[in-house]
């Protein structure tokens, strides 16, 4: 399949220079352009979605999917909503552009941790997931009642297919277990880039016995045998039922469960050289600077002989900074160690809060997508939570003009 750019998008997209630029979203919808500085990405782009047009032209894949995840540990905060939003907006876009199908891939991380706690006796501290506190029925059960309703708005109005998968059905999939044994035995060069710290590489393989599920936070006493391309063995110790062994192969009985860095690098591998399709990883901004270690970690399994094909592609996705810059946090905000941004709303911390319809919010979020999207000078940099209420709740007219 040859791929030629399409014609360029509304030219509404383009505001006029030395103008106030507004955009129309409907009855009282209308409001000002974000004011955004120039960089040198932004400067080098027309529209923030081609910055993955070299991607697309050199995979010509026959379709175009668009992965986004986030932890099944509560209820969606507003960095959560925009990101999925503004996945299913450049999904849109690029399909419209190329004329290739484009999908949405949510990835449901049901391996984050529901509880932690400490042995005492020996000061080492224990993790039990969400997928094994509450089932996979009831995994199912928080996606379709906490993000389903949005992603089916979100599908609809954009005409955006999207699935939905759990980490817990990635990990029993054949092709990301037999990409991690294939990793395994290059683990020595690429420890250090997933583990800077310390060079262990956490993995966690949870205690088999039934309604357990326990596992070492932090696997200092984990430890895994590369037996063959088909098989490793994985010795660890539980909280409540002491050491014991698990066999990890391509079946996909027992659970691998891998800390983040090395999980983002054995689902990214997996990808890696897919023939027809290009799959576009949306991350939040602040994995930019997670990614050089990954990106790290696959140089050096290539320098030990590992072989892969392209990576992904990736697309981050603008922050939303709390007034002292760091990114907005609900849990340290209901922890109390930070307190709710100026110009804040609750329910930015819990989506549910919204004060109105979804189809409302829906509107909403994409009307702002519409907005960041429409100049790479508004999608590359990150938005204070009080110009991001604003934007979604009160626009109101700005006197500045466009440089």
């Amino acid at each position: 399949m040859r791929i030629r750019p399409g014609p360029a998008l509304v030219a509404a997209h383009l505001p006029l220079r030395g103008t106030v630029p507004l955009i129309y979203g409907g009855e009282d919808k209308v409001t000002m352009y974000p004011v955004s500085p120039n960089t040198v990405l932004a400067n080098a782009l027309s529209h923030a979605e081609d910055v993955l047009t070299p991607r697309v032209l050199a995979a010509a894949p026959e379709r175009v999917v668009f992965v986004v995840g986030t932890q099944i540990n509560g209820a969606p905060h507003i960095g959560t909503s925009l990101v999925q939003s503004l996945t299913f907006a450049a999904a849109a876009r690029i399909r419209d552009k190329f004329g290739v199908p484009a999908e949405v891939q949510f990835g449901a991380l049901d391996n984050a941790p529901y509880a932690v706690v400490t042995d005492h006796g020996t000061g080492h501290r224990y993790q039990r997931a969400y997928v094994h506190a509450f089932g996979e029925q009831g995994i199912v059960g928080l996606v379709d009642k906490l993000y389903r309703p949005l992603f089916a708005a979100l599908s609809e109005r954009l005409h955006v297919p999207y699935t939905v998968e759990t980490y817990s059905q990635q990990q029993a999939g054949e092709h990301f277990r037999r990409t991690w044994l294939r990793v395994l035995p290059h683990m020595d060069a690429a420890r250090w880039w997933l583990a800077p710290s310390s060079g262990v590489a956490h993995i966690r393989v949870p205690c088999p016995q039934p309604d357990c599920g326990w596992a070492e936070k932090h696997a200092e006493r984990t430890r895994v045998q590369h037996i063959s391309a088909e098989q490793a063995t994985v010795s660890a110790v539980c909280l409540h039922h002491g050491t014991y062994d698990v066999t990890i192969d391509p079946a996909g009985k027992e659970y691998l469960d891998l800390a983040t860095l090395y999980r983002n690098l054995i689902k990214e591998l997996a990808a890696a050289g897919a023939t027809d399709t290009l799959y576009v990883m949306v991350k939040g901004g602040d994995w930019v600077f997670d990614c050089q270690l990954v990106d790290g970690a696959v140089g050096a399994l290539q320098a030990t002989g590992f072989t892969c094909g392209p990576l992904p592609a990736r697309l981050f996705c603008p922050m939303i900074l709390s007034d002292t810059g760091a990114k907005l946090s609900k849990s340290l905000i209901r922890e109390g160690r930070a307190a709710l941004p100026e110009g804040a709303a609750p329910w930015m911390l819990d989506t549910r809060e919204w004060p109105g319809s979804l189809p409302e919010y829906v509107d909403r979020l994409l009307h702002m997508a519409e907005v960041v999207l429409s100049d790479p000078r508004h999608f590359f940099r990150s938005y204070s939570a009080g110009e991001l209420s604003r934007m979604m709740t009160a626009p109101a007219a700005r006197s500045v003009p466009a440089p």
